[in-house]
């Protein structure tokens, strides 16, 4: 079970070459991506939300109705395949979206070694604080989602991330 964590540029080679069953697109609506033609409609959830975590005028802020839709998405998803989750560059949006899938499909793991996980793959992650505080009242961690994604610590901020597998399952 892998939830790969890309940016937009680098999905065209990763259908290629991973053949993920799933996708999820976390973009802004002037940015969103149509599905591609290999995968069934149902089989692409497109988010249209910016990375942001406090009300700014003109974007879209991520709420709990976009966590659920994510969240009921990935229980859609059997995982014999791949998922791939994007956004622009693969920082925020996408690290938080797998960071929220792997909680909810291993409901008794420990988010610290979740979150730990996708810091040991990933130096760049930096799991937007919105989606993942909200998915953590959804699923009802108590805060403990929130504190794991605090632990990561900083980030290497590198402009765009390079793809990363993050297990999702513990």
């Amino acid at each position: 079970m892998t939830l790969i964590v890309c940016g937009l540029a680098e999905v065209p080679a990763l259908i290629a070459s991973r053949a993920p069953s799933h996708m999820i697109t976390l973009l802004d609506a002037a940015s969103m991506i149509e599905t591609p033609r290999n995968f069934a409609a149902d089989r692409h959830l497109r988010i249209s939300v910016n990375d942001i975590a406090e009300p700014t005028d003109g974007l879209v802020l991520p709420s709990e109705a976009m966590v659920e839709r994510l969240i009921a998405f990935g229980r859609g998803w059997d995982a014999s395949a791949p998922m791939i989750v994007h956004c622009w560059a693969g920082i925020s949006r996408s690290s938080a979206s797998a960071f929220v899938l792997a909680c909810d499909r291993n409901p008794h793991a420990d988010e610290m070694t979740i979150a730990m996980g996708m810091r040991r793959a990933a130096k760049h992650a930096y799991p937007n604080r919105r989606i993942v505080a909200i998915a953590d009242d959804v699923l009802g961690r108590r805060g403990r989602m929130v504190d794991a994604v605090e632990a990561m610590g900083d980030y290497e901020y590198s402009g765009v991330g390079a793809p990363f597998d993050l297990a999702a399952s513990y």
